[in-house]
Parts: C-alpha cells; structure tokens; sequence
C-alpha cells in the first residue's frame, strides 16, 4: 500500500489559515484540502486549475480518477455572516467601550447626561458593528448603514473626551509624546484586551486616563474608515440579497416540473 503523499507548503499554509474562517467556509476548505491532500504533488496544480475553472471536487478532475463534477451550484442565498468577534474593528471598539466604562466611573458623575452620553455612545460603536456583521447576511446595505453609524458613535465619543479634557484644563497628548507613542506600540499586542490598557485607565489621573483612550478611538475609527472603503467595494461588486432571490426564483421556473 502507497504511502500517503506529504502536504504541500500551500496546503500546510492553507491549514493554517482555516482558523480564521467562518464556520461555513471552513468547512468547505476542509473538504477540499482534505481532498489536496492524498494528490501526488505532480497533480496537485492540475486538481486546483481543474476545480477553479470548473467548481469540481480537486480529486475528482485529476486523469484517471474519475471524470470531471458538474459545475458548481450558483453562490448560496444567503452566504456566510457574523464572524464579528474576528473583526480588528471589533475588537478595537471593545476596548473603547470597556475603558470608557471605567473612565466614566471614575472621572463623570453618574448624575450627569455626559455619563451616560458617552457610555451609550462606546457602547453603539462596538454594538453597530456587531449587528452589522450578522444583518450582511440579507442586506449589504444595511450593513454599511450600521457600520456607518458605529462610526459617527466613536467620532462623537472623541469629541466628548477632547472636550473633557478642554473644560477641566487637562493637556490632550501630542501623537508624537513618547507617552503616545508608547500606547500606540501596545497596539501590536498579541491579542490585546482592555487589559492591556487597564493600568492607564484604572490607576492614572484624568489625562492619563483619557489620553490613551482617545489613542484607542483614532485607531478604531481607522479600522472602521477601511472597513467601510472595503464594503462599499464589495457592495458594487456582488450582487445583493434581492438579486440572488431574483435569480434562484428564475432558476428554478426554468426546472422542468414533474410530470
């Protein structure tokens, strides 16, 4: 009995990417690599040229081991969604909001509508992206809607701290402080959290606190500023939730009805 070809450095590298997937797309990659896999390297291109072209299963193209599939089915209706938790945007809002809940805390009285304001509005950047992610699945234009907002959420909230810092006569840092620049190498932190902030925000005085947390909200709002450039593209490009129902609908009139 042959022995089981060694993978690829692609499919190796491939594998290593699946973690990053949404569940249904992982899967799909799965099945095809899985397939790749037990492929003589020599027929690995062909497999891949084959079922690109084609929409075959890799193994099933390559000569001798059975004829080319059907082409593939057109794109599901309702494709993958959500994922959010994976988006850098995401997670850079999430930080926001956590670090405003304890600047709030700490530095406005609860009494006053500027508490709960800027709360709210951390709490609508993270929230809309969210929300976002999963209404994609039926509605592009709904997602770029939400993400839209999560984005006038977090310019509000910036406006809030520089005019907190404004009003109580606090310094607001230069981007090039060595205190600035310092929290924007934390940045690339391996998987950061509002933990990796938390000694500013916690223990530090009021412009310690909010100068940081004003760090986080430009490069959330960049994050955010790429996603949008990134789904306005996208939503050119596909077609949307109606023209896919559309399509599926004319599809399946044209199949022959049983007799």
């Amino acid at each position: 009995m042959d022995a089981r070809p060694e993978p690829s450095p692609d499919v190796c590298a491939l594998r290593e990417a699946l973690a990053a997937c949404p569940p249904v797309a992982r899967a799909r990659l799965q099945a095809a690599l899985a397939a790749l896999s037990r492929l003589p390297s020599s027929d690995r291109a062909a497999a891949l040229a084959a079922a690109l072209r084609n929409g075959s299963d890799p193994e099933a193209v390559v000569p001798g081991r059975g004829a080319p599939v059907a082409p593939r089915a057109a794109a599901a209706l309702i494709p993958p969604h959500g994922g959010y938790e994976a988006l850098a945007s995401y997670r850079a809002a999430e930080i926001v909001y956590d670090a405003t809940v304890v600047f709030c805390e700490r530095f406005i009285d609860r009494r006053s509508r500027t508490h709960d304001q800027m709360v709210q509005a951390a709490r609508s950047g993270k929230q809309n992206l969210a929300e976002g992610s999963v209404d994609s699945a039926t509605s592009k234009k709904l997602e770029l809607k939400l993400v839209g907002m999560a984005r006038g959420s977090l310019e509000e909230l910036l406006r809030d701290y520089t005019d907190f810092l404004r009003q109580h006569g606090r310094a607001r840092w230069d981007k090039n402080d060595p205190r600035a620049r310092a929290v924007r190498r934390l940045a690339y932190v391996e998987n950061r959290t509002y933990g990796t902030y938390e000694t500013h925000v916690r223990d530090g005085s009021a412009e310690v606190a909010a100068n940081p947390i004003i760090c986080l909200i430009h490069q959330a709002n960049y994050l955010v500023d790429r996603q949008l450039q990134a789904l306005e593209q996208a939503f050119l490009r596909d077609s949307g939730f109606t023209e896919r129902l559309y399509a599926a609908r004319q599809q399946q009139r044209r199949q022959p009805r049983p007799p």
